[in-house]
């Protein structure tokens, strides 16, 4: 019978990750096979008995495995664990194991009434009692206000949803991992320890951006409470993956009310309510917020999110704004790369913040008045670098501001359309070489910047790769 480093050796060398990581030590490949072998017994339900059965068998289960959760999060299915599976292993997620296509825990558990009780057994010293009882209590709110569901507090006695902070091995045979990893789990609809909630007590727990944001994971966890499966959406509260948004400001997506609603039905308000839907990326109705290049990279906002294209990737990657940048606002409205300073700048309102790289910039934000506009201009819908000016776009109108000399130049705004024909109102704008590509809606112009004209029109959605 082979030891387990044997046969993680052996697994190693017959996927070839030496072809997927520069690494070459043997500490190394053990230590990526030992990282795929936990998540897929952890996640995907990889029997734990696989690296003592034949080395054939075993390393063909942990391929379709590996398939199963690279399709279950889009990325390429390879079959092995190259390095965009094992980076999307290391973020910190639930540890209710995902349950492939299935948005409703497969049996279709659910509570039989729909006046839950929920009881807050111990706290976290992290946060004040009532921050915690704030926080529980508006995780609970975004599923009552779409749906029949009313939760209701309890001090003592026995609850329907029993929530409690614990650690390491807490008797359910779900250990927890210690910070990251695994922040919290909870059961599906039932008797017992049914619909109860646990929280690893060694996370740092928080109400704002810091650590984790007790608000968002909460309210995931008690979807699984009231039978919800893991989302594919990557937009989803039921997505596996833990990701900030803005409590204060932060409305249940489309894919988690309809979720719900599929169990329990729809809410008794008179109007139903809806949440925003992540945006895909070959929608032929798509279009774009804002749009910057960023030192190579091309960045594609929409909504909470924002697209990497990256040129010497195959995959653009959609991502929420507020996983690289927690203070930035949502609906970012223009954007452009100022390439003489290597800042990028984003507007939003009468307000704008500069990036370099990926870090906001102190002393922003900023008022767009700094730029010379007048009173009456309170939002930019696009901007774009060229030639050291910056081109704003307003409506049907455009500006140009001298970068160098730091000044709005005269004679502006001009109609946009009489200086480059064929161009009306632009939603964002994007210079590659002599071409400036103007979106409208879900298509772009490529206007010639040598012959002064349009020269082409398709689909934006093209630049996500879509054909």
């Amino acid at each position: 019978m082979f030891c387990l480093k044997t046969l993680l050796f052996l697994l190693l060398l017959h996927m070839q990750l030496s072809k997927a990581f520069p690494v070459s030590s043997k500490y190394s490949e053990e230590k990526h096979a030992k990282i795929v072998q936990d998540y897929l017994e952890k996640f995907y339900q990889l029997p734990s008995n696989q690296f003592r059965s034949a080395r054939k068998n075993s390393t063909s289960m942990i391929v379709e495995k590996l398939k199963e959760m690279q399709r279950f999060f889009g990325l390429n299915v390879t079959g092995k664990p190259n390095e965009e599976t094992l980076e999307m292993m290391k973020k910190p997620r639930c540890g209710v194991p995902d349950s492939g296509i299935y948005m409703i825990t497969p049996g279709n558990p659910k509570w039989e009434h729909t006046n839950l009780t929920y009881r807050i057994v111990n706290y976290t010293p992290q946060l004040l009692e009532a921050d915690v009882e704030s926080a529980v209590e508006k995780a609970f709110g975004l599923w009552s206000a779409v749906s029949p569901l009313i939760f209701t507090r309890m001090s003592q006695g026995e609850a329907d949803i029993k929530i409690s902070f614990v650690q390491g091995d807490h008797g359910d045979n779900s250990p927890f991992d210690g910070p990251n990893g695994i922040l919290a789990h909870a059961f599906q609809p039932g008797q017992g320890i049914g619909g109860d909630a646990h929280f690893d007590a060694e996370e740092t727990w928080t109400k704002t951006n810091i650590g984790y944001n007790l608000f968002l994971v909460a309210a995931h966890e008690f979807g699984h409470s009231l039978g919800l499966a893991h989302s594919t959406d990557p937009g989803a509260l039921m997505y596996p993956n833990y990701a900030f948004s803005e409590p204060s400001t932060y409305s249940l997506p489309q894919d988690d009310i309809n979720g719900i609603q599929a169990i329990y039905g729809p809410s008794n308000n008179p109007i139903q309510p809806t949440g925003p839907s992540t945006p895909r990326n070959c929608d032929p109705r798509l279009t774009f917020d804002a749009i910057t290049t960023l030192r190579g990279e091309i960045l594609f906002f929409k909504d909470r999110y924002f697209w990497r294209r990256h040129p010497q990737l195959r995959k653009v990657e959609l991502d929420f704004i507020s996983l690289f940048w927690p203070f930035l606002p949502n609906g970012i409205q223009a954007a452009y790369e100022d390439s003489d300073r290597d800042l990028v700048f984003l507007f939003k309102g009468n307000q704008y913040w500069a990036l370099s790289g990926y870090d906001i910039q102190q002393g922003y934000p900023k008022h767009i008045s700094n730029y010379g506009f007048p009173s009456t201009v309170q939002a930019i819908d696009a901007a774009v670098f060229y030639k050291s000016k910056i081109y704003f776009f307003v409506n049907n109108q455009f500006w140009s501001y001298d970068n160098q000399r730091q000044f709005m130049e005269p004679d502006y705004p001009k109609r946009t359309s009489s200086i480059f024909p064929g161009i009306s109102t632009v939603d964002a704008v994007l210079k590659q070489n002599d071409f400036f590509y103007f979106f409208s809606g879900p298509r772009y112009y490529i206007f010639d910047l040598r012959v002064h004209r349009v020269t082409g029109i398709d689909r934006s959605n093209k630049w996500l790769k879509c054909r």
